[in-house]
């Protein structure tokens, strides 16, 4: 397994000779022009997770990509040929990967603000680590999680949260997303306290260049 994270949500996994890309949102750019993705994968709809300009060339560019997005997401972004991808159900992508949806519902960032749909997901394959990219939310605990996407950053969690996030999932590895509204110093005071309190091996990817988890 090779991971590579495109800033904030956006993160491409190369797994069982798959290419799989989660949450293209509006706050990177580094997945514009991938091509040869096997999957595209969508947590939820807000734009920093789907953005709604420039996914649908995405997709375009990438007709062979099977395309699952949490089910509102379809009414929030035109995406013909996208299929619902809803909590406590999974798919199969092919060559032993599956992926769990879990979950269901978007974090809460103020009672006043209907809550959304989000789902959670867990990539397995045969014979690799499993990986969670929790999408908007840390009220899911999947067992069996080797890498942990977390995180870093939202309007809808504090860093206590997100310790205890870390600390239930157990996850021994673990990179940073979601850090589009941090900079520097904000990031560096996330992965530092998150590592130093959480049981999961942060590993620094902001350079963009592939990873292959233990």
């Amino acid at each position: 397994m090779q991971i590579t994270h495109l800033g904030h949500a956006a993160v491409l996994v190369e797994v069982a000779d798959r290419r799989i890309l989660f949450d293209p949102g509006n706050f990177s750019q580094a997945w514009h022009g991938l091509t040869d993705l096997d999957a595209i994968l969508v947590t939820h709809q807000h734009p920093d997770h789907i953005d709604p300009a420039h996914v649908p060339g995405l997709v375009a560019a990438n007709p062979g990509a099977a395309v699952y997005v949490e089910p509102q997401v379809l009414d929030a972004v035109a995406l013909p040929g996208a299929s619902p991808l809803a909590a406590d159900t999974s798919i199969d992508l092919g060559n032993g990967i599956e992926v769990a949806a879990v979950g269901g519902l978007h974090a809460v960032i103020h009672a006043d603000i209907p809550r959304i749909g989000n789902v959670g997901l867990v990539l397995a394959a045969p014979g690799e680590p499993t990986l969670f990219h929790p999408g908007d939310s840390l009220a899911t605990i999947p067992s069996g999680v080797d890498v942990l996407a977390i995180p870093a950053y939202g309007p809808w969690a504090a860093m206590k949260e997100t310790i205890d996030f870390v600390r239930e999932v157990g996850a021994p590895q673990g990179f940073l997303i979601h850090e589009g509204l941090l900079g520097p110093r904000g990031w560096s005071l996330a992965f530092n306290r998150i590592g130093e309190m959480g049981p999961a091996e942060l590993v620094d990817l902001r350079d963009g260049v592939p990873w292959a988890p233990a």
